[in-house]
């Protein structure tokens, strides 16, 4: 618990000071301003976080789950950017039972800011280290939220040779008609990432789906092969 309340003590203590409201107006304008922000840049939140982390002990997925939810609670963005990295850094504490707390992220707050992250590499890896979470990715890849559904498909992106080809295809040809933005650029994204690895293959699927694909994800699952 110490530890847990260190850490949120350091980010604190280095976050607030340096707020600079003339670069979070911009920020959060790029956002259609749905979130405050600190107005810390990319490298400089980095820096930050990267000490403020320094020496604390590796967390147990309860602090984990804690330190996430607090984290998503902040009202500034940044913290958010916070919570998605250091799941990432420790992708590999949690188990089965962080799926709650996972959904709970990814339907809260929820732009692709901090879906992406949670997806490709969070999910990705919790999915890959508890294979029977494939099937908490299927009821997602069905889901009534997008963000849900963006999260079931993209979180393979960088499985290569490891993705389940079958999965991929099967949730990319039932959300190809979605009608959203984000549903459809996943969809690309995640067969112009497969499609480095086999490249026959997804032209094969787009071939046999161009029909019902959208033109966002046919000109993003094409654009290399």
């Amino acid at each position: 618990m110490r530890a847990m309340n260190d850490l949120l003590e350091r980010l604190d203590e280095r976050l607030l000071p340096a707020a600079d409201p003339a670069r979070a107006a911009g920020m959060a304008a790029y956002m259609k301003n749905q979130f405050e922000f600190l107005g810390l840049p990319a490298p400089v939140l980095q820096k930050m976080v990267k000490a403020a982390q320094s020496g604390l002990p590796r967390p147990t997925p309860g602090q984990l789950r804690t330190i996430a939810l607090e984290l998503w609670a902040r009202p500034q963005r940044e913290y958010q950017y916070v919570a998605c990295s250091y799941l990432v850094r420790h992708v590999d504490v949690p188990g089965p039972d962080f799926v709650p707390v996972l959904r709970s992220l990814v339907t809260t707050k929820s732009w692709w800011d901090t879906i992406d992250p949670l997806a490709t590499r969070f999910t990705g890896g919790l999915v890959k280290r508890h294979r029977a979470l494939v099937d908490v990715m299927d009821e997602w890849s069905r889901a009534e939220n997008l963000w849900l559904v963006r999260v079931a498909i993209l979180h393979q992106l960088h499985y290569g040779a490891d993705t389940d080809e079958e999965r991929l295809f099967a949730y990319c040809a039932a959300q190809a008609g979605h009608r959203d933005f984000f549903v459809r650029k996943a969809i690309g994204w995640a067969l112009r990432q497969y499609a480095r690895t086999a490249p026959h293959e997804v032209r094969t699927f787009v071939e046999a789906h161009r029909s019902v694909l959208s033109g966002l994800s046919l000109r993003e699952a094409t654009k290399h092969l």
